[in-house]
């Protein structure tokens, strides 16, 4: 009987530390398993569910099935002209091939050092090989965009008759043949020869940030800011021509106004003194004594006040004064 109970107890010893070890594992979703014995991968699974194992003998590496993500350090890099920039970059990647990838780099955490390695690596080289304006821009749009101002600002000028105003700086920006993104699109191809032999495969690396090393941001300022002052002296310039065009057009219209004015005032003057001159006329018509006296009288007040000293009264010009006949 102890025997017996021995052996039972036993028994249900080795089943509970089998139950214990687990013959039977979870896949879960999002996750991919590699199951290896003695060291040797015996299968791959990828779809979630419960799955079964040997125990004692089988191991379970669990993976990611899912996109995952990988950013790497900013890198100080020369292009092709021997400008240096920083270049901050950022990757999409997915484990393809569980098995390779088990075999190859075994864990996640060198899993990312082997990208960073790579990535790097292509970074470096795609970026070396173009010159610094294909990484910083993506288009020619600042060509275009410029182009179609000063035909803008050329029209209004053409529009308004005013002279004709084309804004020039003396840069030229050199044209663009691949930009950002298709260096972006290189620098993936170029990856993508290295990792499959990882198990890995790239969805995309895209270049997140660029910015110019310290020595080159002082140069690029410093143009930035000569830039910027010609085209503030060009406008400048502009309205100063623009200003001396409208104070000519303001001193021509003013003396044709005064011109006009003078002109109009003479004429006016001429037909008062006709109309003075009739009205004289008419008076000295009706009544010429009387007239003769009159202009005396208004003659003696104008003229007299202003003599300091009159020495004679014996002359024609004051006969009014002794007899109103005027003899």
């Amino acid at each position: 009987m102890n025997k017996t109970m021995k052996f039972l107890t036993g028994i249900l010893l080795l089943v509970i530390i089998i139950a214990f070890l687990g013959p039977l594992y979870i896949v879960p979703e999002g996750e991919q398993a590699v199951v290896t014995r003695f060291g040797a991968i015996v299968k791959v699974e990828t779809e979630a569910g419960l799955k079964f194992k040997m125990p004692f003998v089988d191991n379970v590496s669990r993976y990611s099935a899912r996109i995952l993500s990988w950013d790497g350090d900013p890198q100080r890099l020369p292009t092709s002209e021997n400008q240096f920039i920083w270049v901050d970059t950022t990757a999409r990647w997915q484990i393809s091939d569980p098995a390779k990838f088990y075999e190859s780099v075994t864990s996640m955490n060198q899993a990312y050092a082997r990208l960073d390695d790579v990535i790097d690596s292509a970074v470096r080289t795609i970026i070396a090989q173009n010159p610094l304006a294909e990484s910083v821009r993506s288009s020619d749009q600042i060509i275009n965009s410029t182009a179609a101002d000063q035909e803008a600002q050329q029209l209004t000028d053409a529009e308004g008759d005013g002279p004709s105003f084309s804004l020039t700086t003396g840069t030229t920006f050199p044209r663009i043949r691949m930009g950002r993104e298709k260096i972006s699109d290189q620098i993936l191809v170029r990856a993508r020869q290295t990792v499959p032999q990882y198990g890995i495969e790239l969805q995309d690396i895209v270049i997140r940030q660029i910015r110019y090393s310290d020595d080159l941001t002082q140069s690029v300022y410093a143009r930035m800011i000569t830039e910027r002052n010609q085209i503030a002296q060009a406008y400048r310039s502009y309205g100063e021509g623009q200003k001396a065009e409208w104070m000519g057009k303001l001193d021509r219209e003013k003396k044709s106004i005064l011109s006009g004015a003078y002109a109009e005032s003479e004429e006016i003057k001429g037909k008062a003194d006709a109309e003075a001159t009739r009205i004289y006329g008419d008076v000295y018509g009706a009544d010429a004594d009387f007239y003769n006296f009159w202009r005396a009288m208004e003659s003696y007040k104008t003229q007299l006040p202003g003599l300091n000293k009159t020495l004679t009264t014996d002359m024609d010009y004051f006969r009014y004064l002794y007899d109103t006949e005027g003899r």
